[in-house]
């Protein structure tokens, strides 16, 4: 059983605040708890912290900071909710959108001038979605250097991370307090730690398999490019404690996955009037409502795949990403002088593929509007020389999770919290509603940070009026 009754429990240690998992969410959670006084542990399954934030490009959505202020861009926290409403169709939670929005400035605020982690704003174009330039993240634009800093961060501010350490069980009174956990080592051996808090920050369920057909069956075959570790746990503790959850079909997916490669190939190109046809060399769907919804799209077409086509203009803000990068040291990026060598180069039929690339050049110069919905003419039409990536549709993390308050609170089903248990990130319920459609860019990564900043500030408050 996933949760055991206090009375059995026997804890070698005690510790103020337990978080469980040290990717962003949980580092950020015991990073603020530590800044107010309150010591935390932080337990590892990984034998070195990596988890979903060292897979993603660490590139984090966040509204009124110093850096958009400082290159004159007016975005505010109702600016940012109304995006995040508008891509879930309004399905999403309204009051936890309007507080993670508010917190996200703030939040980026103090990552960067108090813990001195050194971001950029990224400029050059916007997300779909996204009505203001608003991802901030390391220069580098990976999330393995977002983990680094992170970490470097808490070690400094004196938080104890054990990594190896895998928890297995809650134990828990009547009343539904958590009063400490089990975690094995790899030996084999148990140990219990008890705690007056406990923060869930082991992500979703990607990495399951079972669950995956269970809450989303159209991704039950689809490449998982998440975090092996994403079993579900935190969705399994909060059920046996009683937890609501919500938006279990929820997902970010990403339709742009180097094939055979499995690293992602940034949205920019695309967003740069870049394009994807099937091997038929059609294009099947429009590429800006989202780049999550989009895998279903692609894992719809002939043999799962696609291709990229875009050119030398639209490739320049992706040359900034590392992902990018590593695609072209591992030769997924084709290019052509012109359509014919396209056609070459990719496999694709020519004459199909000259067809199409008339077609959107078409809509680009406004002679004609696209059958699929896109606007091109935000974008000169695509010119020689030609770039071109083969990419198939891909799960990375799961959306839904339990439901928790503004503090970050796990809420029972009849909505009262749970005495002393809180939940971010992928633990939690996200910002897109109940299913792919809702994903607006980087809201994984927001919702790790941003409520793992919630959790370890209404946590540590908790138990130091509790210890009063």
């Amino acid at each position: 059983m996933p949760v055991k009754p206090a009375s059995q429990a026997e804890f070698e240690i005690h510790v103020p605040l337990l978080v469980i998992g040290a990717g962003a969410c949980g580092l950020v959670a015991a990073l603020s708890a530590a800044r107010s006084g309150v010591a935390a542990l932080v337990l590892e399954r990984d034998a070195t912290p990596m988890g979903s934030t060292s897979l993603s490009a660490g590139l984090i959505p966040a509204a009124n900071t110093r850096l958009q202020r400082e290159k004159g861009i007016a975005d505010s926290a109702e600016q940012f909710a109304a995006d995040l409403r508008a891509k879930a169709h309004d399905l999403n939670d309204p009051v936890i959108v309007q507080r993670i929005a508010e917190m996200s400035g703030p939040t980026m605020d103090w990552l960067i001038d108090d813990e001195g982690l050194d971001f950029h704003l990224v400029e050059g174009f916007r997300y779909p979605g996204h009505s203001q330039l608003r991802m901030h993240g390391p220069k580098s634009q990976a999330g393995a250097d977002l983990e680094g800093m992170l970490l470097s961060a808490a070690t400094k501010a004196g938080v104890d991370i054990l990594t190896e350490a895998s928890v297995q069980d809650l134990y828990v009174h009547d009343d539904g307090r958590v009063a400490g956990v089990g975690f094995s080592r790899p030996d084999g051996s148990v140990e219990l730690v008890g705690c007056d808090a406990v923060i869930l920050a082991c992500n979703g369920f990607g990495g399951n398999p079972e669950k995956v057909r269970q809450y989303i069956p159209e991704m039950a075959q689809a490449q998982y490019c998440g975090h092996e570790s994403n079993t579900g746990d935190a969705l399994d503790w909060g059920v046996a404690l009683g937890a609501a959850t919500k938006d279990l079909g929820a997902y970010q997916g990403h339709g742009s996955v180097a094939s055979p490669h499995s690293v992602p190939l940034t949205w920019a190109v695309i967003a740069q009037g870049g394009i994807q046809v099937n091997i038929n060399g059609e294009r099947f769907a429009n590429e800006m409502r989202g780049y999550s919804e989009h895998a279903q799209e692609v894992l719809k077409q002939p043999e799962q795949l696609a291709w990229d086509i875009y050119d030398a203009c639209a490739e320049i803000p992706a040359l900034a990403f590392y992902d990018y990068q590593q695609i072209v040291s591992l030769g997924g990026i084709r290019h052509a002088d012109s359509v014919e060598e396209l056609a070459q180069v990719t496999g694709l039929p020519l004459d199909a593929l000259r067809k199409t690339l008339a077609d959107v050049a078409g809509y680009a110069r406004g002679e004609k509007q696209d059958p699929l919905g896109r606007d091109f003419t935000t974008n000169p039409p695509l010119a020689a020389p030609y770039r071109a990536a083969r990419v198939t549709g891909a799960l990375f993390h799961t959306q839904g999770g339990l439901v928790i308050d503004t503090q970050a609170r796990v809420l029972r089903e009849g909505g009262e919290p749970l005495p002393n248990l809180y939940a971010g990130g992928g633990a939690a319920r996200g910002l897109c509603g109940p299913a792919a459609f809702g994903y607006l860019s980087g809201n994984g990564l927001l919702s790790a940070v941003v409520l793992g900043r919630i959790a370890g500030l209404a946590a540590a408050q908790q138990i130091e009026e509790e210890a009063a």
